[in-house]
């Protein structure tokens, strides 16, 4: 009978290993609702790796996650829901099939969802082998690890927006994660980029290649509006009539008004898009910001943090030290 582990690294050690640490909530709420707590180590299945998380990326959804957004959607079904999107780590067991990866490749993945009973805030995770990309070695492993959520959001989002043809498109939030990506891919793609900003951070949105702006004067309006800053009708407003919107929270998706086409993305998990991401990122075609490293059981200072707003980067969980 064939095991369902092809492949183990460290021996017996992780196999005789029961348990690991995760961060979870069961009653939404603020940052000290995020619990750590011991859950039985993940076993890959066919087509499955398991990943040694080196870093995972705290990222708005997961707050909205913990506050309970997901929840009062009847999205979450699950009595404790895990945390985090983005892993990057080792492969430490392959599950049977897959000969894409090897035990000890260092590789990134997007775990997409919000209804999951552990996530990327953990020791360990269990991912498609199709989803997962390695990651160039140029790249320290929390600088690669803010890609998924925010690069695969920004390209996926853009890509709703089809050709260029020439189009004015407004980002706001151009210098956060998303909107930061955003707008370097769409200057590189041939849009005219406009991004949306506080004051304070002109020099970062204009070394994208975009126009700034900290305010968008009446009566200017732009062919299309990829809202990354989640503004909503505001900037449907800067919209020209038969123009489109594109949003990055699906539950806040403005109404169709003068013809405009809104619409609103959740990121999947897509691995070929994720190689050629962090290929991109090794290049410095687009940029990746680190703003702290933070231990896993910190979850909830980290969460404090990033609400308290004004990072320009991404705060990263270090599970494992």
């Amino acid at each position: 009978m064939k095991s369902r582990v092809a492949s183990m690294t460290r021996g017996d050690s992780l196999l005789q290993r029961r348990f690991m640490r995760t961060a979870v909530v069961s009653t939404p709420g603020g940052p000290e609702a995020i619990q750590i707590v011991d859950r039985p180590m993940p076993i890959p299945g066919e087509g499955q790796v398991l990943i040694r998380v080196e870093a995972a990326t705290v990222n708005p959804v997961d707050a909205q996650t913990r506050a309970g957004t997901y929840h009062d959607l009847g999205w979450v079904t699950v009595p404790e829901v895990g945390l985090g999107w983005d892993v990057v780590g080792t492969v430490d067991a392959l599950g049977l099939g897959v000969e894409t990866v090897a035990t000890g490749d260092r590789v990134a993945v997007l775990i997409g969802g919000v209804d999951r009973p552990y996530s990327a805030y953990a020791e360990w995770i269990l991912a498609s082998a199709t989803d997962i990309a390695h990651v160039p070695s140029t790249l320290t492993s929390a600088r690669a690890a803010t890609i998924p959520l925010n690069a695969t959001t920004a390209h996926q989002a853009l890509n709703l927006f089809g050709p260029p043809d020439g189009r004015s498109l407004l980002i706001t939030g151009a210098a956060g994660a998303v909107g930061n990506f955003a707008a370097e891919m769409a200057v590189r793609r041939g849009f005219a980029v406009t991004g949306l900003a506080r004051p304070t951070d002109r020099d970062v949105v204009l070394n994208t290649g975009a126009s700034f702006m900290d305010t968008v004067p009446a009566g200017l309006v732009f062919d299309a509006a990829l809202d990354a800053a989640a503004i909503g009708d505001t900037i449907v407003a800067s919209i020209c009539d038969n123009g489109m919107y594109v949003g990055v929270v699906p539950p806040a998706v403005p109404a169709m008004t003068r013809g405009i086409t809104t619409q609103a993305i959740m990121a999947s998990a897509d691995g070929p898009l994720l190689a050629r991401l962090l290929d991109s990122a090794s290049r410095g075609e687009i940029s990746t910001r680190v703003h702290s490293l933070l231990l896993l059981n910190d979850a909830p200072e980290a969460h404090r943090l990033m609400e308290a707003g004004g990072l320009r980067g991404r705060i990263v969980l270090v599970p494992n030290l």
